[in-house]
């Protein structure tokens, strides 16, 4: 079972884990769009720990970007045509 309590729920409810899409939401723009957007300073390169964001948000202050790419887990349910 997965160790993601979300995704354990899909999969007791017969669901399969089919793949992961690394960057399922994806949310670029400049250094100050993101400080204005978060509050924070965005002034040093590498990846920077946004509160309430999955994953850091990669910083590249020489081209004046950042990026924020969030990833999700595709489950499968199968249909069932008799249900209600």
């Amino acid at each position: 079972m997965p160790t993601d309590p979300w995704l354990r729920v899909h999969v007791k409810a017969g669901g399969s884990i089919e793949k992961v899409a690394s960057a399922s939401m994806t949310v670029s723009g400049s250094l100050a769009q993101w400080q204005q957007w978060s509050g924070l300073p965005f002034d040093s390169n590498g990846d920077v720990d946004v509160p309430g964001a999955l994953v850091p948000v990669h910083c590249d202050t020489t081209h004046d970007h950042a990026v924020y790419a969030e990833p999700n887990v595709w489950i499968r349910h199968g249909v069932n045509p008799h249900a209600a």
